[in-house]
């Protein structure tokens, strides 16, 4: 089965090298107006995909990630409008010019080819990867986890018939339906056919990823993210940024996970937050420092499990330590961090530099939610993942990181001497 898929999708990257800008966001256009048309077999497929995963035991953070709704599906068709107005990367020119041989050449960018990504309760990312492949040129061969392959067939099959519409082969985008985990230790051997596989899920199956595939694996998406206050920090601002970047959708891996306080602003700072986190409903898993100065605050807290300091939350449960200074910060960080999004809140330019400077992690905030963490808040439009390595993209993946260049050289008979 896989090995007819890989062919299909290899042949429609053949022809979708070809389309024009106006060509691909034709399609991207018809799967936008499908994906509203035919919303209610999506939902009534999702619908029961979140039945099944409730019977399943599934976490309430899952079932976050893995829910639909009119107005996520509507979101997620405008993205599709979005990635559009964006400028296609396909046959940009990066850089060249004249040699002293006499040969022109250049460096142009072009599509990868077959893009194998493999998700977990993600429905939006079938339409995310989609949109990005088919508007770089690329064709996509997607498997979702088993609790949404019934949303991830009707997405994709909705997206066929756009493709078909529109005079394109339906093997330019296609899903694995099957839940059989075998498919996936088949899937990252399929080099003769797939380009470059992006995972996106937990540390699991980025481990099984980087271990077996035959084919250049982009990894990420694993965010264990850190915000250090500062001993100059001011309090009130802080804590919004806190909330916000615990609070807004704790499921994401954008989402801070360890709150790193300086034992200089502990003493006011601790009581304050414990008040903010009751509000929010946050539990708090302090260091024995911290736990001092939160065990009579209004806020439910625990000691805090050296583990925890190595993986999500991905729910209103958030990591309190107190350190030193901006060196125990940054060895923390380095420690226990998944070089996704890292902050720091200070009001000293020169700590906010060092921060910027050390910590090396794909995105840096200073004074900001590392919710921002994201290719639409980018300015990139959808992304495909987000990477945490440095070859061959770093941080939100948009158009361009799905592209590669050839050089192309022009010649007037010329010859090397």
């Amino acid at each position: 089965m896989l090995e007819q898929m890989g062919a299909a999708a290899k042949a429609a990257s053949y022809k979708l090298a070809l389309l024009s800008s106006r060509e691909k966001n034709r399609v991207l256009e018809k799967i936008a107006e499908y994906l509203e048309a035919q919303s209610h077999e999506i939902l009534l497929a999702n619908e029961q995909d979140l039945l099944e995963a409730r019977r399943n035991g599934l976490s309430e953070a899952m079932l976050d990630r893995l829910a639909l709704n009119p107005a996520r599906l509507k979101s997620i068709a405008d993205d599709v409008r979005q990635v559009c107005s964006l400028a296609d990367p396909v046959g940009q020119v990066i850089d060249g010019g004249l040699l002293d041989s006499g040969l022109r050449i250049e460096r142009r960018r072009v599509p990868l080819g077959v893009i194998g990504v493999i998700y977990e309760a993600r429905p939006n990312v079938t339409v995310d990867v989609a949109s990005l492949c088919l508007k770089t040129g690329n064709a996509a061969i997607l498997r979702g986890g088993k609790e949404t392959w019934r949303t991830n067939a009707a997405t994709v099959k909705v997206i066929q018939q756009a493709l078909e519409e529109c005079g394109l082969p339906a093997g330019a985008v296609q899903a694995i339906e099957s839940p059989d985990r075998a498919l996936v230790n088949e899937m990252l051997r399929m080099d003769k056919y797939i380009d470059m596989l992006i995972p996106r899920g937990g540390a699991g199956l980025h481990k099984l990823c980087r271990e077996q595939s035959t084919i250049p694996v982009i990894t990420g998406g694993i965010g264990v993210c850190h915000i250090f206050v500062d001993d100059t920090a001011e309090i009130e601002p802080a804590l919004k940024i806190i909330v916000n970047a615990k609070t807004q959708r704790p499921s994401t891996c954008n989402t801070v996970e360890t709150l790193l306080v300086h034992q200089r602003i502990a003493e006011r700072f601790l009581p304050a937050l414990s008040q903010q986190m009751a509000q929010s409903g946050v539990t708090l898993h302090a260091d024995s420092n911290a736990l001092t100065q939160l065990k009579d605050g209004p806020a439910k807290v625990e000691a805090v499990k050296a583990e925890q300091y190595d993986d999500e939350f991905l729910s209103l449960d958030l990591n309190v330590k107190v350190v030193a200074d901006l060196d125990d910060a940054i060895a923390h960080i380095r420690a226990h961090g998944t070089q996704h999004s890292d902050a720091i809140l200070t009001r000293t330019l020169s700590n906010a530099n060092r921060f910027v400077n050390e910590v090396d992690s794909s995105a840096v905030y200073v004074n900001a939610s590392t919710r921002f963490t994201d290719g639409g808040q980018f300015g990139l439009g959808a992304e495909v993942a987000v990477s945490t390595q440095k070859l061959h993209a770093r941080g939100p993946m948009g158009l361009e990181a799905l592209t590669t260049y050839k050089w192309i050289g022009f010649g007037d008979d010329t010859i090397r001497a």
